[in-house]
């Protein structure tokens, strides 16, 4: 089976230009796709090629993607903030004007935060550096498509157990005695009988015409061929390679509403301890499924 899950992740790690660097893609259940970045300071530019490469792979779920740029050791170099060391001695020069001012020393002014800059002499946007961070990226992305596929083989056999017992279920309710015509009619005939008295004469015409009209309104047939279809189309959906998440989504709302509807038209008790079963198991399912791409 080909069904993925949106839940996965994946790590990638490289070195370009001298630095090492690291992709680390996790995804979880969405509506949509939606695709968050982290990057470091002076990379923002690859933010619209990452959501693009990310995008044609990944049809549906949230995704995180970070990246985290190391510099090479020994590859910094410490800058003065000319601007910021401006200002500060100006500063100093209107305090000199006190009398309790003890002029401080130099390596106090350069101890205060912004005058010193460290900075890394690696250029962040050379080409190489990019060529390096998109393969590492699509190594990335390759494995995060590997974790999403072995999860939904998982979830792909979570959902098929699940669709087999709706299966066993609707078989047990399909051959309910209580369906037949001569049981609606005896229950019939005994709730008349506990309202007017054993003693009331009953038409037996009468009470099998009536108890054929309520076993009309209460027959679940319909109700029972449409969850049928419902397994079949379920099971189909499994076999695909194509995402189906969201139309496994749909057809369990589907499968909700018919056992909804077998529950309401119950006269029988077993009838509704069966349907009761058969909407936990849906119920379940449609947890499952919110988890597939």
């Amino acid at each position: 089976m080909a069904t993925r899950s949106m839940t996965g992740f994946a790590r990638s790690d490289g070195t370009a230009a001298g630095a090492r660097f690291h992709w680390e893609l996790r995804s979880v259940n969405g509506r949509g796709l939606e695709v968050r970045l982290r990057l470091p300071p002076g990379l923002e530019a690859l933010e619209a090629r990452v959501r693009e490469m990310i995008g044609v792979q990944i049809g549906r779920g949230n995704v995180t993607a970070t990246l985290t740029l190391e510099a090479p050791t020994g590859n910094s170099e410490i800058r003065i903030n000319e601007r910021a060391l401006a200002t500060v001695l100006a500063a100093v020069e209107k305090l000199a004007q006190r009398d309790d001012f003890d002029r401080i020393r130099p390596e106090g002014l350069l101890a205060l935060r912004g005058v010193l800059e460290v900075g890394e002499t690696q250029s962040t946007d050379s080409d190489a550096l990019q060529k390096e961070l998109f393969s590492g990226l699509i190594v990335a992305i390759d494995g995060l498509l590997d974790a999403r596929q072995t999860e939904g083989g998982k979830l792909a056999a979570v959902v098929a157990e699940q669709v087999r017992r709706i299966e066993v279920l609707l078989g047990q309710i399909a051959e309910l005695p209580a369906r037949q015509p001569d049981a609606v009619r005896a229950r019939l005939a005994e709730q008349v009988q506990r309202i007017v008295g054993a003693g009331a004469g009953l038409d037996p015409d009468r009470l099998y015409q009536e108890a054929i009209l309520l076993a009309t309104r209460t027959d679940v047939e319909e109700e029972i061929k449409r969850l049928g279809a419902h397994i079949s189309a379920a099971r189909g959906l499994l076999a695909e390679s194509a995402p189906v998440g969201r139309r496994l989504d749909f057809l369990a709302q589907e499968f909700n509403r018919e056992a909804n509807t077998v529950c309401s038209k119950s006269t029988d008790i077993e009838m509704t301890r069966l349907g009761l079963d058969l909407k936990a198991v849906i119920d379940q399912l449609r947890e499952q499924v919110q988890n597939i791409e």
